[in-house]
């Protein structure tokens, strides 16, 4: 079987708050960056799986974020896939 590589990123929802990212730009504001209108903080997950190919291993991914590495009502995710090698 192939194994893939997924880079996951998930972030939150425009339409909810980043408190997090609101103390980032605070920050960055005291250092002098007075240039930068908006922070939001997400997560980057990079996962290696195999699959029978690449539709089953997109159907895992998607499984794997919707029930543990995201939270649907909150945040967004997207992912790239690539080949490591062949079986």
């Amino acid at each position: 079987m192939p194994i893939y590589q997924a880079h996951i990123h998930v972030t939150l929802r425009p339409s909810v708050l980043d408190p997090a990212g609101t103390a980032v730009q605070s920050g960055l504001k005291h250092m002098g960056y007075d240039n930068v209108e908006q922070v939001r903080i997400g997560k980057f997950v990079e996962l290696t799986l195999t699959a029978a190919g690449e539709a089953d291993a997109r159907s895992q991914i998607d499984r794997i974020c919707d029930q543990l590495l995201a939270n649907p009502v909150i945040e967004n995710y997207r992912f790239e896939l690539k080949v490591l090698a062949e079986a």
